[in-house]
């Protein structure tokens, strides 16, 4: 009699290709900052990472196919005082990312179709409200223009950027201590985080409820991660009393025990946890070690089920995720990561090996597109709703380019910013170019008259 001994899984065989020489991204000075943020976001136009900067803190924003050496004089968006800590692409409008640092500020950033031809040093929004650094943003998955931030004032706010104003805050009152990661969940009703007082929650933002908490679901004292997956439950990573590095499933009406509790090995790095719905696998990627570790979630016992491991030589300072939107379906890649090195951007592409080139609909079923499902104010008003859907049967096309739209009090700073995110010079720029013009052309003038003076009195001796 025989006895099946390995699962069967279309996932079983999913492995792991790092880009050539000529795809990867080349000089480009990844953040020195020691934060646990993947420090790169991605998305079917740009990738955009956190970089050392002078005088500040900015990040580098790269049209996808600008691959290659990159200059050094590439132009940056530059408008922060202070080191950036986390950027996140706004899932609606792929010229929109947002970016929170130690400056104490969010602020909100329009690129141009093609990337920025000048530095881009105004936002299209600031928003002002936390005390200390701002170390976590994350957008709203289905409504339009919600952005979540949370501060080391142990503060989450809750914006409507389309008026740049604060439309929730859960204060110190909810999270004692340091917030360690925020996730929100696939129709945007909740929110689930981890914190420095070793409690993950479970909450209803625009009730400031906590729905759920975990105590110490990891017994080590190192950050914890938090995120949803699947059918109400959510995945954990952190360490054992023994420092080992763990992972977690948990069902949120029965927190007492896990599902599943997995030990890993006993590197010191944070493990980053990036879910992909579509196909139930959970990607581990830990900062400052070299692998991405990757499980599928079933909804039968153990729930939690190893699939294999993509190694490499050098270790990752960070890590982006691109949307299943932008993948190549024709060549069944199944996800892509943005592997940071010390001075240099590797996309990794997970791929499911078959031989046919036929669109594999097992694979691929719908996923959510860029289209929100509602508006600040039904989600405000209690409304939930999953994400809109779309096929990539035949590929994915791109919206036209979206307008960002801001109230009249914000519209000032929004016409500031437009001049230079697009390369064409204002009215404003041009007279104090001409200005210089003038002076300058003074200069010479008197220059002149002085060089002739001088040849006088030569002639005269």
């Amino acid at each position: 009699m025989s006895r099946q001994v390995v699962r069967s899984s279309k996932f079983r065989h999913v492995f792991g290709q790092p880009a050539k020489a000529d795809q990867c991204y080349e000089d480009v000075r990844v953040s020195q900052t020691t934060w646990d943020s993947g420090f790169c976001a991605v998305n079917p136009k740009f990738v955009a990472l956190i970089c050392e900067a002078s005088g500040g803190g900015a990040f580098l924003v790269l049209p996808l196919s600008k691959t290659g050496r990159v200059d050094k004089n590439v132009p940056m968006v530059c408008g922060h005082t202070a080191p950036v800590l986390d950027i996140a692409w706004c899932p609606h409008n792929d010229n929109v990312i947002a970016s929170g640092s130690e400056d104490c500020t969010v602020m909100v950033w329009e690129i141009p179709d093609g990337g920025l031809t000048l530095p881009l040093r105004e936002p299209v929004v600031t928003l002002e409200g936390h005390t200390k650094r701002v170390g976590i943003v994350a957008w709203h998955p289905t409504a339009q223009n919600v952005l979540l931030s949370a501060g080391c004032d142990n503060v989450i706010m809750v914006w409507d950027v389309g008026t740049g104003a604060a439309v929730l805050t859960l204060g110190p009152d909810v999270h004692p201590d340091t917030i360690y990661s925020v996730d929100w969940s696939r129709d945007g009703g909740l929110i689930c985080t981890s914190c420095r007082d070793k409690r993950v929650r479970i909450i209803e933002p625009r009730k400031a409820t906590v729905v759920a908490e975990k105590d110490r679901p990891h017994e080590g004292t190192r950050p914890v991660r938090a995120v949803f997956v699947s059918d109400g439950k959510i995945l954990t990573t952190g360490f054992s009393r023994m420092s080992e590095r763990q992972v977690a499933l948990w069902d949120t009406k029965h927190l007492e025990e896990p599902l599943s509790l997995q030990e890993l090995d006993t590197s010191s790095g944070v493990l980053l946890p990036f879910f992909d719905p579509d196909t139930n696998i959970v990607y581990l990627c830990g900062k400052g070690d070299s692998s991405i570790r990757y499980f599928e979630i079933t909804s039968e016992a153990p729930f939690l089920h190893y699939l294999s491991m993509f190694s490499s030589k050098e270790s990752q300072r960070g890590m982006g995720y691109m949307p299943k939107r932008g993948l190549e379906v024709n060549k069944c890649e199944i996800a892509r990561f943005y592997k940071l090195h010390e001075r240099r951007c590797e996309p990794i592409a997970m791929t499911v090996p078959r031989k046919s080139d036929l669109f594999q609909e097992d694979l691929y079923p719908p996923t959510a597109g860029p289209d929100p499902a509602l508006t600040a104010e039904e989600w405000l008003g209690g409304r939930d709703a999953g994400p809109l859907l779309i096929s990539l049967k035949d590929g994915y096309v791109p919206p036209k380019s979206r307008e960002l739209r801001v109230n009249r009090g914000l519209d000032t700073g929004r016409r500031r910013a437009a001049p230079e995110a697009s390369g064409a010079p204002s009215s404003d720029a041009i007279s104090r170019l001409e200005e210089e013009m003038r002076k300058l052309q003074a200069t010479v003038q008197e220059l002149q008259k002085r060089l002739e003076r001088l040849e006088e009195t030569v002639q005269a001796k």
